[in-house]
C-alpha cells in the first residue's frame, strides 16, 4: 500500500510548530487527520479546505476523541505541550494526555507516533519544564507503538516564545542586567531545520523508535545569540552584565514587562536556560540531510518574515478562546448577572468591502485609530497587573483569523467583510467583547456597528464598568471616525449611540 494513501494524525495542529507543519504535509501529498479543541481557529487558513485535511474537534485530555480522531491513521506527530498560563499543574496535564495517547495509539494500531521534546541532561538537575517534556517521551514509549522522539534546545523562527523574549530584550534594553544562565551553552536550531527533520522522519525506517538530538552544528551561548540579533538587527552594541541575584522567578517578571511573553510562560522558559541544552549525537543530520542553519541565518530568515508581516504561527496561537455567546444581542443575562453594552454607529458612504481593510487592521502598529496613548497607558495598567499587556502586538498587519491574540484581545470570530469580534483577555472585574459589524444599507451606504459588551463580576466589575464610562464617548466615537478617515470615505451620520 502506498503510504502516502494513509491518513497523518497532528495533535497540537493549532500550535506554534502545529500550524507549520500541517500546511507542509499537504503539499507533500499526505493526507492529514488535524485535531483541535478550537476547530474555528483553522477554518479561515488558505489551506483549511483543502481535500486531504480533515479538521476534528477534540482533545488529547478526551481518550474517546483521540480514539475516533486517530482511526485509519497510519502515524501521529504528538505536539501538545501545556505549558499555559490556564493551566496550573502542566506536568500532570501532560502526564494524562500522553498515557491517552499511547493508549490510543496502540487501539488503533499506529506504525509511529513522531514526538518533538526538549534537550537536557536527565541525569541533571533540569528544569520544572524540560522535566515535563522528558517525562512526556518516557509514558508515549512505554506504549506498544514505536515513538521518534527529536530533542530541541530554542527553536529560533519568528512567532516562536523563545525568540520572541531574545527580540523584544535586545531591542528594548541597551543594557541588559542579565542572570548567570546568559553563558550557559546552548545549540538552537531554525524553524525550518525542525520541519524538515519532522516531515522526514514519515519515511525513513531508520528513524522509527529512535531518538534523536538536533540544533545547529556550532554550541554558542545566550550572550552570543543577543549579540548575533543585534547585530543582524542593526542595533548599536548591547550591554549584558550578568549577576547572580537573578533568580529564574526575578527573571520571569522581568521578562514579563519587557517582552509580550506572560510571567506564566516566561518562567519555565527562565528555569530551562541555566540547563546545558547540547546536541550529544548528529544521526539524524545524516540520515536526513539539510542545510542546518546556523544562529545568525536563522535569526536572519526570522527577522526578515517579521519586517514583511509573514509571520506563519505565533506562541500566542495557543490562547484559548473562551465563548462570547452572552455577548450577542437577545441573550438572557448569565445567572441573573448584568450585562453592560455600549453601541454606537456611523453611516459612511462606501461598501463593506472598502471599509473591512481598516477595521481588520486594528491594534498592533496600526492602533486604535483614536487616543492611542490612553490605549498604551491602559496596556501599561495591565502588564503590571500581571496582565497581557499591547506588547502581544498581531501576528500579521494584514491577515486576521480567529484565535488570533491582537495586544490584549483574541479574535473570536471572523466573517469577512461583515463581522470581527474580539474578546478580552486583560485583567478585568468581569468578561469583555468588543465587536464591529459592517451592514449595507444600499449599494453605495455602509453602516459601521461598534459595541462593547461588559459582563460584570460582583460589585467591583459593576464600579469599573462606571469608571470608564466617560472615556467610551470620546474613546469609542472616535474610534470610529478614525476607521472611517483609514478607510478614506466620507461620513454620511454619527458616530452616535443606538
Amino acid at each position: 500500500m502506498n503510504k502516502k494513501s494513509q491518513s497523518i494524525f497532528v495533535a497540537g495542529a493549532t500550535g506554534y510548530i502545529g500550524g507549520r507543519l500541517l500546511p507542509r504535509l499537504l503539499e507533500a501529498g499526505y493526507p492529514v487527520v488535524a485535531l483541535a479543541r478550537a476547530p474555528e481557529k483553522l477554518k479561515d487558513r488558505p489551506w483549511a479546505k483543502h481535500s486531504n485535511l480533515t479538521i476534528i474537534k477534540g482533545d488529547v485530555l478526551d481518550p474517546g476523541s483521540l480514539n475516533r480522531a486517530l482511526k485509519g491513521c497510519r502515524a501521529a506527530y504528538y505536539l501538545v505541550h501545556s505549558m499555559n498560563p490556564d493551566v496550573e499543574d502542566f506536568s500532570q496535564t501532560d502526564r494524562i494526555a500522553a498515557k491517552n495517547m499511547a493508549e490510543a495509539a496502540a487501539t488503533a494500531n499506529l506504525e509511529q507516533i513522531i514526538y518533538l521534546s526538549g534537550l537536557g541532561e536527565e541525569q541533571s538537575q533540569l528544569s520544572h519544564h524540560l522535566q515535563s517534556r522528558t517525562e512526556v517521551g518516557n509514558i508515549l514509549q512505554q506504549g506498544t507503538v514505536p515513538v521518534t522522539i527529536l530533542r530541541a534546545a530554542m527553536i529560533i523562527g519568528s512567532g516562536s516564545a523563545s525568540f520572541e523574549i531574545l527580540r523584544y530584550l535586545v531591542d528594548r534594553l541597551p543594557v541588559m542586567i542579565t542572570p548567570r544562565w546568559v553563558d550557559t551553552p546552548c545549540q538552537p536550531i531554525g524553524v525550518r531545520n525542525v520541519l524538515h527533520y519532522l516531515i522526514g522522519c514519515l519515511e525513513k525506517q531508520e528513524v522509527i523508535g529512535g531518538t534523536f538530538d538536533i540544533g545547529q552544528p556550532e554550541v554558542i551561548n545566550y550572550r552570543k545569540l543577543m549579540e548575533v540579533y543585534a547585530e543582524e538587527a542593526g542595533l548599536p552594541r548591547r550591554w549584558i552584565i550578568p549577576v547572580p541575584v537573578l533568580t529564574p522567578r526575578l527573571s520571569s517578571y522581568w521578562i514579563h514587562l519587557v517582552t509580550p511573553v506572560p510571567a506564566a510562560i516566561a518562567r519555565p522558559l527562565a528555569e530551562g536556560l541555566s540547563n546545558p541544552v547540547i546536541c550529544h549525537e548528529n544521526r539524524l543530520a545524516t540520515l536526513l540531510p539539510q542545510e542546518l542553519f546556523d544562529c545568525r541565518k536563522a535569526i536572519r530568515l526570522a527577522l526578515d518574515l517579521l519586517k514583511q508581516h509573514q509571520v506563519e504561527t505565533s506562541w500566542t496561537d495557543s490562547g484559548t478562546m473562551h465563548p462570547a455567546e452572552w455577548s450577542v444581542p437577545g441573550d438572557p443575562a448569565w445567572a441573573g448577572g448584568s450585562l453592560y453594552t455600549d453601541s454606537r454607529k456611523i453611516i459612511l458612504e462606501s461598501s463593506r468591502e472598502e471599509i473591512w481593510p481598516a477595521v481588520s487592521s486594528i491594534g498592533g502598529e496600526v492602533g486604535y485609530y483614536y487616543a492611542n496613548w490612553l490605549w498604551k497607558i491602559r496596556g501599561l495598567l495591565d502588564r503590571l497587573c500581571g496582565g497581557v499587556g499591547l506588547c502581544r502586538g498581531r501576528r500579521s498587519s494584514s491577515e486576521i483569523y480567529p484565535g488570533d491574540a491582537i495586544d490584549f484581545w483574541r479574535v473570536v470570530a471572523v466573517d469577512k467583510p461583515d463581522l470581527l469580534m474580539l474578546s478580552a483577555e486583560m485583567k478585568l472585574p468581569g468578561e469583555a467583547v468588543l465587536s464591529f459589524r459592517l451592514v449595507p444599507l444600499d449599494d453605495q451606504r455602509t453602516e459601521l456597528q461598534q459595541v462593547a459588551c461588559f459582563l460584570p463580576r460582583g460589585l467591583f466589575g459593576i464600579l469599573y464598568w462606571y469608571a470608564v464610562m466617560p472615556f467610551h464617548h470620546y474613546v469609542f466615537s472616535g474610534m470610529l471616525r478614525g476607521i472611517a478617515e483609514a478607510s478614506g470615505k466620507r461620513i454620511i451620520s454619527g458616530p452616535e449611540k443606538f
